[in-house]
């Protein structure tokens, strides 16, 4: 067992402790505590144990291994390569047509995307993926992750054999505790009713098992649920793909969600930029988690994310960077430095809480990360710290970069 101690420890479920310390036995969290608490009945510092290998990590704070609950790592060889849009739609056509003029790499870029993630502090990933690509790098790292197949088909009268489909390529997966499956459907301007009918009703009969849609990213999808024409229609058309039985639903995309049964705490929403505040009250009233990536948004045409409305509604807001298509790194340091931008007023430990403890749950790993308890596992970061620090949780949100950050398990 080894006892590491800290200048600040971040349980996440509370306030950060001062002078803490977590015990740590076969890579298990055992106790938690901080040195002014006394056992109970003995005036004894809690902190004393006999038997312990303690390592005192000096003036850092240690907190969860993040959670990047959105990510595209099978884009990562386009890094730098699809330019900023005024227009989502206008990146959209850009990225396919980079995707197809660009040389395969292997998987070189997915593994040095998960390096990345892994140096910037990240412990789990909500990983999208059309070729699943990503499965093997993930697996084969030290990262834990849902991987999503990624389901994308306008067609109704394809929605059957597309559905197979992905599960027949999951079926052919070796899983394990650390990396698992499940379905995603991509947008509703790219994705029929049908097709996102049938990925809950398989998703559900998979126990736990998340499910996650880009929803309300840009006007573009606003409007086109609403008329059925603009842009989206337009590339749909060039791209062959356009169904010609197909009627718009007259709805926003909230009541899109709610038409194909996707309204409960299973799902995850992904960007919600265009969101109004009732269907951010709808969204919280039925525990769906929206995953914001404010940086990508801007990237992509696509606006400015309204963080601040996502907590003002009670939303469970997670975190993440999207790909490297669309933002300069996986750090997610970096991504909450531009939440704490846009949402000055929310509470630093609640915009921590979004890259840890919600980012966890929502993917269906709350059990094994997103906090400091007794029992979860010990994939914890510790963050190195200036001489002064008047208010750590703020501090965390300022921009972190990878060279300040270490894994305490590497520390032994």
């Amino acid at each position: 067992m080894h006892r590491y101690r800290a200048s600040w420890l971040l349980p996440i479920i509370g306030p950060p402790l001062k002078d803490g310390w977590v015990d740590v036995d076969n890579g298990l969290i055992v106790s938690v505590g901080c040195a002014d608490q006394k056992v109970p009945g003995s005036g004894k510092p809690l902190n004393h144990r006999d038997g312990l290998k303690q390592i005192d990590l000096g003036s850092v704070a240690v907190m969860p291994g993040l959670v990047n609950a959105h990510t595209h790592l099978e884009l990562s060889a386009l890094a730098g390569e699809v330019p900023a849009a005024s227009a989502m739609p206008h990146w959209v056509e850009d990225l396919l047509a980079r995707r197809i003029e660009l040389k395969p790499d292997g998987d070189a870029s997915i593994r040095e995307a998960i390096k990345q993630l892994r140096q910037s502090g990240t412990v789990l990933v909500g990983d999208v993926s059309n070729t699943l690509a990503s499965f093997k790098p993930l697996v084969e790292s030290q990262l834990a992750a849902v991987v999503f197949r990624e389901i994308i088909g306008f067609r109704s009268a394809d929605a059957v054999k597309l559905v197979e489909q992905a599960c027949r390529e999951l079926m052919t997966l070796v899983t394990n505790n650390r990396v698992r499956t499940s379905l995603a459907a991509h947008a509703p301007y790219s994705v029929s009713s049908k097709v996102c009918e049938m990925i809950r009703s398989t998703v559900d009969r998979w126990p736990g098992a998340p499910r996650s849609i880009h929803l309300a990213e840009s006007v573009e999808e606003v409007d086109f649920l609403q008329t059925g024409s603009g842009p989206w229609k337009d590339l749909l058309i060039r791209l062959g793909a356009w169904d010609s039985e197909w009627t718009p639903p007259g709805c926003s995309p909230t009541d899109f969600l709610r038409g194909v049964g996707w309204l409960d705490n299973r799902a995850i929403v992904v960007h919600g930029v265009q969101l109004k505040s009732e269907d951010l009250c709808t969204l919280g009233e039925a525990g769906v988690t929206l995953v914001t990536c404010p940086r990508s948004n801007e990237w992509t045409g696509a606006g400015q994310s309204p963080v601040a409305s996502f907590y003002e509604a009670g939303v469970r807001v997670a975190i993440g960077t999207d790909s490297l298509a669309s933002t300069a790194d996986l750090n997610l340091f970096t991504e909450l430095a531009a939440v704490r931008r846009l949402a000055p007023d929310v509470a630093g430990r609640t915009i921590l809480e979004s890259a840890t403890r919600q980012g966890a749950r929502a993917l269906g790993f709350g059990d094994d990360y997103g906090s400091i308890e007794p029992g979860k596992r010990a994939d914890l970061i510790a963050v190195h710290l200036p001489d002064i620090v008047e208010d750590v949780e703020e501090y965390l949100l300022s921009g972190i970069q990878p060279q300040q950050v270490l894994w305490i398990r590497d520390q032994q």
